[in-house]
């Protein structure tokens, strides 16, 4: 039986590359890669995968759902912390609720893509 491929990278294409970062690095405390490549901005993550936002290479007027149907999954310490420390600076579309994988929440980005924060101690 062959292994699965490990996921090493996903980025989102964004409209304003400045306020996007800004976004996950000031409220959501990335932390970015000495050098990024022109028109991206790229996060190091603790699991070693990499993170990154970039100018769009499709026209993201076309839809309103952006990334509709695709769950990104970041995790902190402890989620009650992590949601008064970014209240006003982040949209809330869901609060804390128990699922099978620990307590979760979801949170918009800029662009509306739909981040879900999941509480993950001592990882």
């Amino acid at each position: 039986m062959t292994t699965p491929t490990q996921l090493t990278f996903v980025s989102l294409q964004v409209s304003d590359l400045d306020a996007s970062t800004r976004f996950y690095r000031d409220t959501l405390g990335f932390q970015p890669v000495p050098q990024s490549p022109p028109d991206a901005y790229i996060f190091a993550t603790q699991t070693g995968a990499i993170f990154a936002i970039r100018k769009p290479l499709v026209d993201l007027q076309l839809t309103d759902r952006l990334g509709w149907g695709v769950g990104l999954w970041f995790g902190v310490d402890n989620l009650d912390d992590f949601l008064q420390r970014i209240d006003g600076q982040a949209t809330l579309i869901r609060g804390i609720q128990a699922t099978p994988f620990g307590n979760t929440a979801i949170i918009a980005d800029p662009d509306g893509y739909w981040l879900t924060i999941q509480e993950t101690p001592n990882r």
